[in-house]
């Protein structure tokens, strides 16, 4: 049909044309699938230009929590092969690199045939790819950082400062010294077992009497331009205090009138106002903790574990610092557990005492690095 157009006589619009309409019906139509795909591929574009700053709260987290729990399965292993006199192996994590990539591809193929020539139709692709590429370098714990870290005595200085950021003085002696001024620690190595003098957990006990008191304070003190640890004993009217001073000043034969002491290395003083420690290794110290687990018989009989008799006053003077079970399977409320030659050894959640002495058996490692100094674990993400 025909119109006039409002413009004025004579002028004419003809809108009946059927290739007129069906091209402007192309244009719409193609002009929509245009605009589809250009927000589609923003869209995707904008999600590659996020996808670093999502990763952190993830990637921080989970790899804290999965280095923790591998950290403390070494720990446990180790403390089992030295049970069984198996050479323990520590593997360092050394760096963490984890590259993550995001990219999409969008296409568009259409046909639009002519009116009366078939059916319009239009095809659209799109293809995305997505890909987290974790690389973890392991370092082994061997050559001379094997020595320093597992074979040479805790420095003095290192007890001093576990002691001076609040450990309890009787826990920390316990665990790694073997004698004070010649009073002997109790040692649970198969090689070298040794029943412990009541003395020595008399003055230990003092020490955290007077520790807890306020009566004993330990700190490095420069004599001869030289870093020397000393402990001194304050003088108190007050009994609490006084008390357990004059008890570790009887035990290890110290002089009555003075009130600092020289900590050194060694077994025996040279006098009465030094105090000689013999610190122990972190092997001596796992080996003293295992020789307290609990193996399944059929181990001792074969002759493959060592056992250790301890008498009930044995028993009573030192008890275990550590609990770790065994069985055929593990508790799901295990703080750490591993599976070792066919059975499961675990620490209970709930034991709060075997749980302290686990972890301050890991931060002993720290106490034993000395010369180069070690970088710590790196953790790269590159994302794009």
């Amino acid at each position: 049909f025909s119109r006039t157009a409002e413009g004025g006589p004579g002028m004419t619009r003809n809108d009946s044309n059927p290739a007129s309409v069906g091209r402007n019906e192309r244009e719409r139509l193609m002009r929509n699938i245009v605009t589809l795909c250009l927000a589609a591929l923003v869209s995707l574009l904008g999600a590659c230009a996020g996808i670093g700053p999502g990763t952190v709260n993830r990637d921080r987290f989970d790899y804290v929590s999965s280095i923790s729990e591998s950290w403390k399965r070494q720990t446990l292993l180790n403390l089992l092969k030295v049970r069984y006199f198996d050479a323990p192996v520590f593997m360092d994590v050394a760096s963490v690199i984890n590259a993550y990539e995001l990219t999409g591809d969008v296409s568009l193929s259409g046909q639009l045939a002519g009116v009366g020539r078939g059916d319009q139709f239009v095809n659209m692709g799109a293809a995305g790819r997505y890909s987290d590429k974790p690389t973890i370098t392991y370092q082994p714990l061997a050559g001379d950082k094997f020595t320093r870290s597992l074979l040479l005595p805790i420095p003095i200085r290192g007890i001093l400062f576990l002691l001076q950021s609040g450990y309890p003085a009787d826990f920390v002696l316990r665990c790694c010294v073997n004698s004070i001024n010649g009073l002997q620690n109790a040692y649970g190595g198969a090689g070298r077992l040794q029943a412990g003098d009541t003395k020595y957990r008399e003055v230990i006990s003092a020490m955290q009497e007077s520790q807890a008191a306020g009566g004993m304070v330990m700190r490095m003190k420069t004599i001869t331009d030289k870093q020397t640890a000393v402990m001194f004993l304050r003088p108190s009217t007050d009994e609490a205090v006084a008390a357990p001073a004059r008890k570790i000043r009887e035990l290890l034969a110290l002089d009555e009138s003075a009130a600092e002491f020289h900590i050194t290395y060694g077994s025996h003083p040279e006098n009465n106002r030094e105090i000689d420690m013999l610190s122990r290794s972190i092997l001596q110290i796992l080996i003293d903790l295992a020789s307290y687990f609990d193996v399944p018989e059929t181990d001792r009989t074969e002759g493959s574990v060592y056992g250790v008799q301890r008498t009930h006053q044995q028993q009573q003077l030192f008890p275990p610092l550590i609990t770790v079970r065994c069985g055929p399977s593990a508790p799901g409320n295990a703080y750490v557990s591993v599976n070792y030659r066919n059975h499961w050894f675990w620490i209970d959640d709930r034991d709060i005492k075997s749980k302290q002495m686990f972890n301050f058996t890991m931060l002993l490692f720290s106490l034993t690095e000395t010369g180069t100094e070690q970088s710590a674990p790196i953790v790269t993400i590159p994302a794009r």
